[in-house]
């Protein structure tokens, strides 16, 4: 079965809960007031991105509560924009370290500096994940009510292993992370297999963007030692 008439998933197929999600959204949000001011989009007013944040949470969790079974365009409009939110803060801060690091600004220590260079990885991590996550088989509500009108573009080990997983298994926002924390850490493909272009090609950026940030903080810090 795929959606009753309400446009829910059907008990069968039991949608996930939010929580996951939200929970790397809030940590994304509080990583970015760790960071000093310099590396900051708003360095002011740097309470305006985690409010932003909290309000795209907001409308997500009242247009959609509980599990995510609603299929709803303006629902993945808005979770596009707050993922697109989150990926634009993260550039701008990548790009900001790694202008710092080429033009020999200066850094309290390498300690500091290797923390900043795992703030952004890590917020990076979370837009990669966020990304899989909602654009895979046509978002967690779609997957959820098994429907296949947007082919997925990951192959996970539980696909080809049915006698493992519950019936009905589908990837949900745990397994994105785990996708996306491994092609980040290993700059290369583990036990996911990218199936559709776009997947690949966005596998390919996170691991070039992971590669950048890792060479050229730790190199500088050893520098700063």
């Amino acid at each position: 079965m795929i959606t009753n008439s309400a446009g829910r998933a059907e008990p069968s197929m039991r949608a996930e809960r939010r929580w996951p999600m939200a929970a790397a959204v809030t940590i994304a949000g509080l990583l970015f007031e760790l960071l000093p001011a310099d590396f900051q989009m708003f360095p002011d007013q740097s309470f305006v991105y985690p409010v932003f944040l909290a309000v795209f949470l907001v409308v997500l969790i009242a247009g959609d509560p509980g599990r995510i079974d609603r299929q709803r365009r303006w629902l993945r409009i808005t979770t596009g924009l707050m993922i697109a939110t989150i990926t634009l803060v993260t550039a701008v801060q990548a790009v900001r370290l790694v202008v710092g690091i080429l033009t020999d600004a200066s850094f309290d220590s390498a300690g500091q500096l290797l923390a900043i260079g795992g703030i952004i990885w890590v917020s990076n991590v979370i837009a990669y994940a966020l990304w899989f996550w909602d654009l895979d088989g046509g978002g967690a509500a779609a997957r959820a009510a098994g429907d296949s009108t947007v082919p997925r573009a990951f192959v996970f080990p539980e696909h080809s292993l049915p006698d493992l997983v519950p019936a009905g298994w589908y990837p949900q926002f745990v397994d994105y992370v785990a996708l996306s924390f491994n092609t980040a850490l290993a700059f290369s493909p583990t036990d996911v297999s990218a199936i559709r272009p776009w997947a690949k090609v966005m596998m390919i950026s996170e691991s070039a963007t992971s590669l950048a940030l890792g060479a050229l903080v730790i190199a500088y810090a050893v520098n700063i030692l």
